[in-house]
Parts: C-alpha cells; structure tokens; sequence
C-alpha cells in the first residue's frame, strides 16, 4: 500500500498503524479508504495499536471504534494508552458517524446504527431506534428510542415532541418531571442527569 496520512507496519504480534500530522477528516477518510481497499488481509489480524503525530486521545479512540465497530477487526489490549484498557464506548456523539434516514419509521421496523441517527420524519409506536451515539428526531417520537447502547451516558435523544413508548440511555430508563406537564411547542431533550434521564424543552442559549 503506497505511503500517505495512515501507514501499517506489521510485526510478529500483529499490526502497528502510523499516522502522520494532518487533518483529522482526512486521515478519517484514507484510513477507511486503505481498509475498503485491503479488509481481507486485515481480517483476523491483531491490530496493536494506533502511533499518531498529534493526535489527541479522543481522535485515537474514534478512528479504533471505526476499526472495531464498522470492520469488526480486533483490537488487542496490550500496548494500548492506559485509558483504552477501560471500558470503550461510541465516542463520536459530538461528531462522528450519523445515518440519516428520510422517512417515518412505521410499527415494526428496527433502525441499529453504531454511530449518531437523525430521522427526518416520525417514528411511529411498535417502532424500535437503537444507537450508539445520539438519536435526533425531526418529527414527534411515539416508539421505543436507546441510545447509547453500549454504555455512554452523554448521549442524548432529541425530537420535536417526545411521547416515547420507553425511552433509554445507556442503560439507564427516561421519565418525565413528576407533576403535569405543560408543552410550549418546543423541541425536547432527553439528557442523564445525576444518574436520570430526564425529559427537557430545549431552549437554545441567546
């Protein structure tokens, strides 16, 4: 494989990936463009780890979940930053991977994605969205919503108007604030709070 942003060195215990300085997005980009080109030789391979020219911890974690998640390589433990050695979870809730999906999602139809989902539409009762970032409704959510399945509690779920079946963030189960609830038209956000989901009108900061 020619040279570039993302170089692979192997050695007996498996595959060491090198990235030069640049930006991020585009070492995003060849990284998956040199798996796409190569996946079966990395098939069963062990991938080491990740040396990288100024990047940050988070951008580490972000393109070894594109590995793990979206190539379904291994990742091993050994030789990894310390903070690697714990429990990972989807980090790119901020900006990362997003499936977007125009349509209403009708009784019966499950949505996965292991990033971000936006839905520009509804999502009808019967209706299950799972995610391993952030769920962001375009519509009015009346079905069953989990996000940040595979652990992070910073993930949220958003939509014009909340009226989930079960609603879910980590492992954690939404509700609304105890008493009446008045509605003002408003977007809602449903966040963890102090161990909680709660359900809140979204009113943007001026």
């Amino acid at each position: 494989m020619k040279e570039g942003l993302v170089n692979f060195r192997g050695i007996k215990e498996g595959i060491y990936i090198f990235i030069k300085e640049g930006d991020f997005q585009n070492i995003k980009g060849e990284l998956e463009n040199k798996l796409n080109e190569s996946i079966d030789f990395f098939k069963g391979a062990n991938i080491l780890g990740i040396k990288g020219e100024d990047l940050s911890e988070e951008e580490i974690s972000e393109l070894l979940q594109i590995m793990a998640n979206k190539y379904k390589l291994h990742i091993s433990e050994d030789g990894l930053p310390s903070y690697l050695d714990e429990p990972s979870f989807y980090m790119g809730i901020d900006e990362g991977m997003t499936k977007f999906i125009n349509t209403t999602i009708r009784s019966g139809q499950v949505i996965e994605y292991g990033g971000n989902i936006v839905i520009i539409g509804d999502v009808n009762p019967g209706a299950l969205i799972k995610a391993k970032g952030n769920i962001i409704i375009l519509g009015t959510l009346r079905g069953v919503a989990h996000a940040g399945v595979d652990g992070n509690q910073e993930a949220i779920v958003a939509a014009y108007d909340l009226q989930p079946t079960q609603l879910r963030i980590a492992n954690i189960i939404g509700r609304r604030p105890d008493g009446e609830v008045f509605t003002f038209r408003l977007p809602e956000v449903a966040k963890v709070h102090d161990g909680e989901v709660l359900i809140e009108p979204y009113l943007p900061r001026k």
